[in-house]
């Protein structure tokens, strides 16, 4: 039997005029994640978008797993699709979950009827269905309520379609339809969170990282590439802009005061950052800040960081905990890796006794020793970029 995939919408389906153009987007995210694992067909129908095989070569099973991680998609199923046919329908049943309908001890139908035309209610589908399986396997009892297996028919445009249940999948947007940002990606449990949060929404994202030789090491650098690769699967390809800090914090090491080391580098970051999205026609930054966990994350010093730059600086896990953020970096596969102990450049030439509570202008006049611009540009000259992907 031919399995199929059936992606369910989430929030897609309340954009009203704009639905079609998000549906499209959608589509063309699940054909570049599954072509490798086959020819598939790719359509939409009813709230629904159909991943079809074209040959027997295709891996229902991986282009299943991919598309589970595919924001837009908020339910996902393998199904088989058979005739408009009571006795084809009870035929398929019993064949496609046969071995579950022997291990299970009860069970319900669950039928849906989008197709107005079929002579049978939803109801009387489900009762039908469910008797003819209840003959072909006496051991099973029906619990409409809490049954150990259901089985679900969708009676659709083209077909109908039996399946157990449903799998949860990303939810979120359709990414591209979010617009574009430029991401802060450090090597800490954090940034790795926020650039999936964002990406969640629909954004696509670029990410910049700053490193700091010989002050952080080579296995700092790899360690944020395979970060950059472990949200590939929810981010598709990625783009990582690797920026040369050293000179940068050496300086401010030099000449500004020592509470203010962090809150200055902060200030550099994001010009660069700014710089970047700049070229790249991004439209925000986005960054792991988080209220109140560090000294640099206060309102004040916030606020000191995003002086420096008119985008909308989007701070997705700004009231959350830790715990939640730990939680969510295990979720998406990025944990182990954070919290390898390979130094990032937020950690060089950390202050004692940090300032909590700065002053912008204090803070403009402190900076004003330093060549900004010089220190800017030398280090977006010697950039590199590496393209990541799933």
């Amino acid at each position: 039997m031919q399995e199929i995939i059936l992606c369910k919408l989430g929030e897609v389906v309340l954009k009203g005029l704009n639905r079609r153009s998000f549906e499209q987007k959608l589509i063309s995210n699940i054909r570049r994640r599954t072509n490798r694992f086959g020819n598939f067909k790719i359509y939409s129908r009813q709230s629904t978008i159909y991943v079809e095989p074209q040959g027997e070569d295709c891996n229902v099973s991986a282009a299943y797993d991919a598309c589970r991680q595919i924001f837009g998609i908020i339910a996902i199923a393998r199904a088989v699709p058979c005739e408009k046919d009571k006795v084809a329908i009870f035929k398929t049943a019993k064949t496609y979950l046969g071995d579950a309908l022997r291990e299970a001890k009860s069970f319900k139908v669950e039928s849906k009827r989008a197709d107005k035309s079929f002579p049978m209610s939803s109801i009387q589908v489900s009762q039908w269905v469910g008797g003819a399986l209840h003959d072909a396997f006496p051991h099973l009892t029906v619990d409409v309520h809490h049954p150990e297996l259901t089985v679900y028919v969708e009676i659709r445009e083209d077909a109908a379609y039996v399946h157990a249940p449903s799998q949860s999948a990303a939810g979120g947007l359709p990414i591209g339809m979010g617009g574009t940002a430029v991401s802060l990606l450090s090597g800490g449990i954090d940034s790795p969170v926020s650039s999936y949060m964002m990406a969640k929404r629909g954004v696509q994202l670029e990410m910049i990282h700053f490193a700091s030789p010989p002050y952080t090491s080579e296995l700092a650098r790899e360690k944020v590439l395979q970060l950059a690769k472990e949200l590939t699967p929810w981010t598709g390809r990625l783009n990582v802009y690797i920026i040369p800090f050293t000179e940068i914090q050496e300086a401010i090491r030099q000449h500004c005061p020592e509470d203010h080391f962090t809150l200055i580098m902060r200030r550099f970051m994001m010009r660069l950052a700014h710089q970047l999205a700049k070229e790249l026609h991004c439209k925000a930054l986005v960054t792991g800040e988080c209220l109140g966990q560090v000294a640099s994350q206060t309102m004040q010093a916030l606020a000191v960081s995003g002086d420096v730059t008119d985008l909308p600086i989007l701070r997705p896990l700004i009231g959350m905990d830790k715990e939640e953020i730990v939680r969510l970096a295990r979720h998406i596969g990025t944990f182990d890796t954070s919290i390898l102990p390979y130094e990032d450049c937020c950690t060089v030439f950390t202050p004692r006794h940090p300032k909590t509570k700065p002053d912008v202008a204090e803070v403009r006049e402190l900076e004003s020793a330093l060549d900004i611009d010089g220190l800017c540009a030398r280090a977006m000259a010697g950039r590199e970029m590496v393209r990541v992907r799933f």
